[in-house]
């Protein structure tokens, strides 16, 4: 699903708002090892009666798991928090492994190894990183067999890589976007705010789809119904216009609300 619902620690998981938006029909839910939500994710998708195969999660490694026995150990552990047999698609989480200049690049081979093993188990279908940079991805394609499907990054009007954008599409990698409202700064700018008036939607309206406009999976994060409603109900029936797609495609400015992975060897 080209949309998703992002899940969150430090407040950013609320059982109202998942059962809410499966209600609502979303059937694409994001989480993670590190956000603790795993746990109560697999718990709400079972009370829903929402079959299994009509779900697509995702869920990522966390870096101090990275290795060949710790990621078929955390993956095990994810597994059955969520209370199921395979995930939908398993991502390793950071470049950085904490392993030095010579080590990282040789820990995520392995990790990936391991990533690429566990697929073949059927213990997840669809496997890739998020938060790499076209360094991290070239080291990683050239000693891969099974080639990352997806490269998960902050993707919003203000950070715009077109560059690591470019690279993944040559080289068959979807982009996944996480952060598509900025976590606020977005929907604050002037610019956003004028141009979702001219559309007569919402800033938040405004930032979704021209994230989904450009082929990106979006993961906007929230716990509230009403934004749930705002974020996927008002995706229907319209679009950005070329022109101000291409306006809205040069307010890039660099701007990181998580974490910065440049500079990671």
């Amino acid at each position: 699903p080209c949309l998703g619902l992002g899940l969150s620690h430090n407040g950013g998981y609320s059982s109202e708002g998942v059962r809410y938006a499966l209600a609502r029909g979303v059937r694409h839910f994001d989480t993670a090892q590190r956000y603790g939500t795993e746990g109560p994710l697999g718990a709400d998708l079972q009370a829903s009666g929402v079959p299994r195969g009509d779900v697509f999660i995702t869920s990522k490694l966390w870096h101090g798991n990275y290795g060949r026995e710790g990621a078929r150990v955390a993956l095990t552990e994810s597994l059955r928090r969520l209370g199921t047999t395979y995930l939908d698609l398993f991502l390793m989480h950071w470049p950085d492994c904490h392993a030095g200049p010579g080590g990282n690049a040789a820990k995520r081979a392995e990790t990936w190894r391991a990533l690429e093993e566990l697929r073949e188990e059927g213990l997840c279908r669809a496997i890739g990183v998020s938060n790499f940079l076209e360094p991290h991805l070239a080291a990683l394609l050239d000693g891969c067999t099974v080639r990352p499907a997806v490269n998960q990054i902050e993707f919003n009007p203000l950070q715009h890589p077109h560059s690591l954008i470019s690279f993944c599409r040559r080289e068959g990698i979807l982009v996944d976007g996480h952060c598509p409202l900025a976590k606020g700064p977005a929907l604050r700018d002037e610019r956003v705010q004028q141009m979702a008036a001219r559309y007569r939607r919402t800033p938040a309206q405004l930032l979704v789809r021209w994230s989904l406009q450009h082929g990106v999976v979006t993961i906007p994060k929230t716990t509230q119904c009403s934004r749930i409603d705002e974020n996927f109900c008002g995706e229907l029936g319209w679009a950005i216009a070329d022109a101000d797609m291409a306006t809205m495609d040069s307010w890039h400015e660099n701007l990181r609300v998580t974490w910065d992975p440049t500079g990671i060897p």
